[in-house]
């Protein structure tokens, strides 16, 4: 089923990455980590579809969207970049694997700490984050979405680690194996990952190989 939203807000969250807080359809709910397919309600972009993920709660009395916008793509989040107050969207019904099962690492990769935004933001208002931690990949420090709201919910239990560069108080590389040993203190818990399919399968492929369940992995396969 479609719905029609209208955009209430657009800003800058880094230099290539955009909040769009919408209206939210009457009786529309999802549970953090839900998705929904997104499209451009005008009739030249109206059938160029995507997924995106809801960061915001499910109790807001609006929706909200953090997309990194790709202008060499000539897709969906380049169409979006001009987007302004008062432009539409059409949404679909919320879809998605990705759900909070219990204490554990979440494990993302740019873009891929969207589905999270919303779980985390859940459990810190349950008082519930103890026992989590995030390893957040990403090319630069410039590119970390949301930097300050991560360090303020998770303090020391968030990771941030550099494929493209070195800064003091990073790790530098991307989250491999030797990565997980160093910061995988309990492969009993649940395991959430998402980023690039490569990264999804590699992280997955890593934790399988050190113990990890099948059970335990929570990804959008």
């Amino acid at each position: 089923m479609e719905y029609i939203v209208k955009i209430l807000k657009v800003e800058q969250v880094t230099h290539d990455v955009k909040r769009f807080v919408t209206t939210r359809p009457e009786g529309y709910t999802y549970t953090p980590g839900q998705a929904t397919v997104v499209s451009v309600n005008k009739p030249s972009l109206k059938e160029a579809k995507r997924p995106f993920t809801f960061t915001s709660l499910t109790e807001d009395s609006n929706l909200e969207f953090i997309i990194k916008i790709y202008t060499q793509h000539n897709g969906v989040t380049d169409s979006m970049d001009d987007l302004k107050e008062g432009d539409e969207l059409v949404i679909n019904n919320p879809w998605g694997a990705i759900h909070y099962k219990g204490p554990g690492y979440f494990i993302a990769g740019g873009a891929g700490i969207t589905p999270f935004i919303a779980i985390l933001r859940d459990l810190k208002k349950k008082n519930k984050l103890n026992g989590n931690v995030l390893l957040f990949s990403n090319k630069t420090e410039r590119d970390i979405i949301l930097k300050e709201e991560l360090d303020e919910m998770l303090g020391e239990n968030v990771i941030y680690t550099l494929t493209r560069e070195e800064k003091e108080g990073n790790e530098s590389g991307r989250i491999n194996r030797e990565f997980l040993k160093k910061y995988v203190k309990d492969f009993d818990k649940h395991f959430y990952v998402c980023g690039t399919p490569e990264m999804t399968e590699e992280v997955n492929s890593s934790l399988g190989e050190m113990g990890v369940s099948a059970d335990s992995l929570v990804f959008e396969g």
